[in-house]
């Protein structure tokens, strides 16, 4: 049978962006075999590996590491691959493992292609479902290693040339597969097949990628976030996002404890002004999380802040539409273990509604949290209004007398998953517990206050109320 096409993928930083040889070596140490790997200079070597790629290093290590194996029995050392194979594909991402789907549903062969050597890496490529290897081989005799490598090692072109060979014995044209690498090594292989994608490339290969058009991916991130050596835009200006360095507004967080330092999470805020997410975004910064930062179509189609709003992750919304499609980008991103942004409210409540003591939210977070069971973290935000109110064209910059604003940040929501009505509820309840007393008791505000709650030159809107 004809097999129509195959995506070939390399292993290490692309797949996964931990170092699998050191999770490998730890193992087999563990087992008897060869010499414990958790030395300094070992982590320092792993540590710039996952940064910066590799080099030509990694080549002549593969044609030598069979001499180190030799008299190991077979059998024990592929049994202490399985628990290595299930550590690493605990590192393999949401958005990687969304990537080989899209190739099996399309019919597609997939192939894990790697240096590494074969009798390691297929317990990894049967826990991942990928049908086929193809790696460097040690030779065996009487159930043991014997220290030289059976054939060429799968590295550079010696890599082409084994996917050239495995397309040939199963009847596959190149030109109609695809293959992901991270590695400028692999540039060979890239240039073989129709649809070659650059996965967190190293400097070379990025240039390699822009000068020849390829597609630059990052299969830990979205699509569409670009990254170098595993860093993405918000981790380089991370340091420049600090409410501290907001002039025009002398702003508080407390709470920080609470974000989650790695895994999944869904922030959410309450909407009261414009300057809502400048206050937002240097929180989830402060905290050392990248956020996922819904938006309205809109604020994506302005020059300049829309790309950059892409480049980070951002999620495209249609309020016009169910926008499905952007739900479950979010629902990805969470699952990816992505911090998602969102503000339940939608939009900044007028007149009446926006001092109204009970907040009112759509249910797109509960439903979130319900797909995901990802934590939901609520900030509570307070005094933006004074800084941007919404009949405002632009923001205040009153450096002398700063207004205050407060970013609190509160537990997890307790949610029950039964009813997304109900779980909007509890997630409005947590958000409002967490502004000032004030907030949460009736009030009747003045015609001047109303006005401030409608857009510029909207102010004649005033008969509309929510009571």
């Amino acid at each position: 049978m004809t097999t129509p096409a195959a995506a070939f993928f390399d292993l290490d930083r692309t797949l996964v962006t931990v170092a699998s040889p050191k999770i490998f070596q730890r193992h087999l140490s563990a087992a008897g075999f060869g010499t414990p790997v958790d030395g300094t200079l070992a982590d320092l070597a792993f540590k710039v590996f996952e940064l910066v790629g590799e080099s030509s290093i990694v080549g002549r290590s593969a044609k030598l590491a069979p001499r180190a194996a030799v008299g190991w029995p077979i059998d024990a050392v592929i049994a202490a691959a399985g628990p290595a194979a299930a550590e690493i594909a605990a590192h393999v991402s949401d958005f990687a493992r969304a990537e080989l789907a899209m190739h099996r549903d399309a019919g597609r062969t997939l192939v894990l292609a790697t240096t590494t050597p074969e009798h390691l890496v297929r317990p990894l490529a049967d826990l991942l479902g990928i049908d086929d290897v193809i790696a460097t081989r040690w030779t065996q005799a009487d159930g043991a290693f014997t220290g030289r490598v059976d054939g060429d090692v799968v590295w550079g072109p010696g890599k082409r040339d084994a996917v050239l060979r495995w397309c040939a014995e199963h009847d596959v044209d190149p030109a109609g597969c695809w293959a992901y690498s991270d590695s400028y090594y692999d540039s060979s292989l890239l240039d073989l097949v129709g649809h070659p994608v650059a996965v967190n490339p190293d400097a070379r290969l990025a240039a390699t990628a822009a000068l020849n058009g390829w597609p630059i991916r990052s299969l830990d991130k979205p699509d569409g976030v670009p990254t170098m050596g595993g860093l993405e835009l918000q981790d380089l200006f991370r340091p420049f996002l600090r409410p501290e360095l907001i002039p025009n507004a002398d702003i508080t967080v407390s709470g920080l404890e609470h974000i989650p330092r790695e895994g999944g999470a869904i922030i959410v805020g309450n909407h009261r002004s414009y300057f809502d997410p400048a206050v937002i975004i240097t929180t989830v910064a402060k905290s050392g999380r990248n956020g996922r930062y819904l938006g309205k179509k809109e604020v994506f189609d302005i020059p300049v802040i829309g790309p950059l709003l892409q480049a980070g992750g951002g999620i495209r919304v249609d309020r016009g539409t169910s926008d499905e499609g952007a739900f479950d980008a979010a629902a990805a991103a969470v699952r990816g273990g992505d911090v998602v942004v969102m503000f339940p409210q939608g939009t900044i409540p007028r007149g009446q509604a926006f001092f109204d003591p009970v907040l009112k939210g759509r249910w797109g977070a509960a439903r979130l949290a319900a797909m995901t069971r990802a934590p939901v973290i609520p900030v509570g935000l307070w005094g933006t209004d004074e800084v941007w109110p919404r009949s405002a064209a632009l923001p205040s910059f009153n450096l002398q007398d700063q207004p205050k604003v407060t970013a609190t940040v509160g537990p997890p929501v307790d949610l029950k998953y039964r009813s997304v009505e109900r779980d909007t509820e509890r997630i409005m309840h947590a958000l409002s517990a967490l502004l000032p007393e004030r907030a949460r008791q009736p009030y009747d505000p003045t015609p001047e206050e109303l006005a401030r709650t409608f857009p510029a030159g909207k102010a004649d809107d005033l008969g509309f109320t929510d009571r």
